[in-house]
């Protein structure tokens, strides 16, 4: 127990090096990557895009 306090002692990077070891043997599942949002702001340009065309053309032909 007395060489585990001396070792702390005189290592000033001792919880830092057991909390790689920590770090490194407990792993995160890693995060499910995001969905694009390329389509929806694509379907939302193109919705928009019909709507004004429909709307010129009624307005044209009134």
């Amino acid at each position: 127990m007395s060489d585990n306090n001396d070792e702390e002692q005189g290592d000033p990077a001792g919880s830092t090096m057991m909390f790689r070891r920590f770090v490194t043997d407990n792993k995160e599942p890693e995060a499910a990557p995001k969905r694009s949002m390329t389509p929806y702001v694509l379907a939302g340009v193109g919705a928009l895009l019909a709507i004004g065309i429909i709307v010129t053309v009624v307005i044209t032909w009134s």
